[in-house]
């Protein structure tokens, strides 16, 4: 098989057996709970799933705007938000969650399907207004602060974050979710709506020195002496029923199926995508010069979630720039590799991911195209496009952090 070829099937083939349909399906079982409510990236395909388990169960949707397919059971109402930043939908969406929540007694239950993506889906501001947080949110991801960072701070600006949506309502509340975190905490999943935080005004506040970001309006709620969120929630459940480790599993599996060994280095791994890069690029040497872990041909496969700081105003998201960063890192000696986003959607861009050959950065020096100055952009995006090696396959209805795999040997 096109080793391109090999290594796109086995990101989808991992999507296909992750699925949130097949991740959810063995949870759905017992009394039908009174109300539904799923948010985040694969909030539509969960939502179907425990409707075909629960049919006739009021139920609401809170997907990222832009969705191609937002088709949904009848019982559903569909409320698309905003992401990554939130805007006036994710504000009337939360609020209309809130409301049905509130209106639950004691003995009824609430299923809440919770996904990637759902810090900004819902967004019902403390604090400060939309358009503070709104900036907020931006400055934050442009300084470079991770998910977790980013999410300590909007639990403090939230009534639906850090234990506050499940805080919200006197039913039972069953949560079950999947994770797009490096660790799969589940305070850290969409800033933890249903799980006590165990985060304060204090840690959020922090996060704004470590950055030097003024945001006086924040800082001001922050220090006003308000209630912290809670840290105790007795009438709720969670459970993780999927990551990025079973991402990983599935394509280890499909790869191995087609007779080529593959290897999972991890699902945790974090920081700058350029340093990833220069990490993957000396393990790809170690397999090359030495067997190690072991001979080729060999995939290496890897997850978690890479960052990117800004520095110019290019298109492209963290898995393009690690692809782009790993063919300089590689420099002749290239491989064949994809790094993609399980949702689909990478950083600014409108591919999900993009593939590395062995002639990447000959096919750029032919076509005039230097890949330093696309770096130094932050337009790896474009890059891919120009070389026809980015990966489209627009929002798959699924967040499960990020894909890498390195087909060294090929």
């Amino acid at each position: 098989m096109d080793p391109r070829a090999l290594l796109e099937q086995a990101y989808r083939a991992a999507l296909d057996s992750a699925s949130p349909a097949r991740l959810l399906a063995p949870h759905l079982s017992g009394p039908p709970p009174a109300f539904i409510l799923a948010f985040g990236k694969a909030s539509l395909p969960m939502a179907r799933a425990a409707l075909a388990a629960y049919p006739g169960v009021p139920t609401l949707v809170v997907p990222p705007a832009g969705t191609a397919d937002l088709s949904a059971p009848p019982e559903a109402v569909v409320m698309p938000g905003s992401h990554p930043v939130p805007d006036e939908r994710s504000a009337a969406a939360a609020e209309e969650a809130l409301r049905q929540l509130g209106a639950l007694r004691p003995d009824q239950e609430a299923l809440i399907l919770v996904s990637g993506g759902g810090s900004a889906l819902l967004a019902a501001p403390d604090g400060v207004t939309l358009a503070e947080k709104q900036a907020l949110t931006r400055e934050l991801l442009r300084a470079g602060a991770d998910i977790g960072e980013i999410n300590t701070v909007r639990r403090h600006l939230s009534r639906v974050k850090g234990g506050r949506l499940a805080q919200a309502t006197p039913a039972r509340v069953r949560a079950l979710l999947l994770s797009d975190v490096v660790g799969d905490d589940p305070s850290v999943i969409a800033s933890g709506p249903t799980v006590p935080d165990p985060t304060t005004f204090a840690d959020a506040l922090a996060v704004l020195e470590k950055y030097s970001i003024a945001a006086p309006a924040v800082r001001a709620h922050f220090q006003s002496g308000a209630p912290d969120t809670p840290d105790t929630l007795p009438h709720v459940t969670n459970e993780i029923i999927g990551s990025n480790r079973l991402l990983l599993e599935a394509a280890q599996k499909f790869l191995e199926g087609q007779g080529v060994r593959a290897v999972i280095l991890g699902d945790t791994f974090e920081g700058e995508a350029r340093e990833l890069a220069r990490l993957h690029a000396s393990l790809v040497r170690s397999v090359q010069q030495y067997g190690s872990p072991l001979p080729p041909p060999l995939v290496l496969l890897s997850g978690g979630e890479a960052t990117v700081t800004l520095r110019g105003d290019g298109a492209g998201g963290r898995n393009q720039e690690f692809a782009l960063a790993l063919a300089l890192a590689l420099g002749e000696d290239g491989v064949y590799a994809l790094s993609a986003g399980s949702d689909g959607i990478d950083g600014s861009s409108d591919a999900a991911g993009a593939f590395l050959t062995p002639d990447t950065l000959g096919r750029a020096r032919a076509a005039g195209l230097s890949p330093r100055e696309f770096l130094e952009r932050n337009d790896s995006g474009t890059f891919f496009a120009h070389l026809g090696d980015a990966l489209v396959t627009g929002p798959s209805g699924h967040n499960l952090n990020d894909f890498r795999a390195l087909l060294v040997g090929a």
